[in-house]
């Protein structure tokens, strides 16, 4: 019997409590494994938890809709069908808008300073800018959400955009591009024409930016190379040509921009840096990591030292360098508060980093303010010394 039981011939039934011998762990040697039959559920996005297993085989996981577009005022002023270009453009987000159009703000100011221009050119000059800055901005935003909206999907802050909604499909998107252009070419059409090839040259850069998130970890220095653009366009709309112009100024000028737009666009990144890891979209956010302080530290010294690089080879006076230690000031305590792991305090700072612009915009505008007061004022004291040398001369005369 035990020879028996030695080749697995009988088996003895499990009873309760029953104690492991050397027959039964033969037995257990020779059962087969089996598959267990629990299944871990794929986590689909770091931003949101992973889903619970299905109770029924009916139960099917669908993505989560898109999330509604917030009320706004837009909402009481377009008709519906024209709202989701108006959101597709980013017309209820004008930061972007204001962040292009600060280094337009400059480059015009100060050539304003450097040529003695009157108030009124360039007032137009800054009100043709900032058309052109809005209606850019839209068109930028157009094509980068031509780009990305299938990553776009992917992302929790995004799947709203219009075009990740299906709210606007991709031929009325091109087709409002062309609306875009059009709008963009009019305004252009109104400046020297030295400022054509300029401008025009900006548009590969522009239509690069979003191809640029999925093969490099910098994209934002393409970024900044769009974004700062108005710094050469403006001097050549105010200059009229090209040959006459410092490029030293206007070069340190743009490096200085470019470095600003690497702080805030890097800020603006770290709240997306979870989802961006999963759906494939590289930043500066991602690279730097836990160094993103110090990597912004160095820009932000960059970013002042080239704009006040600028101020001094332009000439520049007193109100234009209160300006720029304002702004370093200000940036300081933008990084000095940041928490890059927050998502709505990164979207918070990166808002404040607009005021950075308009710091050194109101700098370089009173530097030229008070140049034009003080030419002013020279030029009716040169009036008074005309008129006294003529009623002098009258008097000889009278009295001969």
């Amino acid at each position: 019997m035990i020879l028996r039981l030695h080749h697995g011939h009988i088996r003895l039934p499990r009873l309760p409590h029953q104690r492991l011998t050397l027959l039964n762990l033969r037995s257990l040697q020779t059962s087969p494994l089996r598959p267990s039959s629990h299944r871990i559920p794929p986590i689909t996005s770091l931003s949101t938890p992973p889903p619970s297993p299905s109770p029924s085989p009916s139960h099917s996981t669908t993505p989560p809709p898109p999330p509604p577009q917030p009320q706004t005022w837009l909402t009481n002023l377009l008709p519906k069908p024209l709202l989701p270009y108006a959101h597709l453009a980013r017309l209820d987000k004008p930061i972007g808008s204001y962040l292009l159009y600060w280094p337009c703000f400059w480059s015009i100011s100060m050539s304003a300073y450097t040529l003695h221009t009157p108030p009124l050119q360039t007032l137009t000059m800054l009100g043709l800018f900032g058309a052109g800055a809005v209606i850019m901005r839209g068109a930028g935003c157009t094509i980068n959400d031509l780009w990305d909206r299938d990553l776009d999907r992917g992302v929790e802050r995004t799947r709203g955009r219009p075009l990740a909604s299906g709210e606007v499909s991709v031929g009325g998107a091109f087709g409002f591009l062309g609306v875009q252009l059009v709008a963009g070419a009019a305004v252009l059409t109104q400046l020297p024409v030295a400022t054509i090839p300029v401008a025009l040259a900006s548009l590969p850069i522009i239509t690069a930016y979003p191809f640029m998130k999925r093969v490099t970890y910098f994209p934002q220095i393409t970024l900044g190379l769009a974004f700062n653009w108005g710094a050469l366009l403006g001097p050549a709309a105010m200059f009229g040509h090209l040959h006459s112009m410092d490029m030293a100024v206007w070069g340190a000028l743009y490096a200085s921009g470019i470095c600003w737009t690497l702080v805030y666009d890097t800020i603006y990144a770290h709240q997306d840096k979870r989802d961006d890891a999963l759906v494939g979209i590289k930043s500066t956010a991602l690279y730097f990591g836990d160094r993103t302080p110090a990597f912004l530290a160095l820009l932000s010294t960059a970013q002042i030292g080239l704009l006040a690089c600028a101020g001094y080879l332009n000439a520049q006076g007193p109100l234009f360098y209160l300006g720029t230690v304002g702004a370093a000031v200000h940036l300081a305590r933008i990084l000095g508060k940041v928490e890059y792991d927050d998502r709505e305090d990164c979207w918070r700072w990166f808002r404040a980093c607009t005021w950075t612009g308009a710091i050194i915009g109101a700098g370089v505008v009173g530097d030229w303010g008070w140049r034009v007061w003080r030419d002013g004022v020279r030029e009716q004291e040169e009036h008074e010394r005309v008129g006294e040398w003529i009623r002098r001369q009258l008097d000889t005369y009278i009295d001969k």
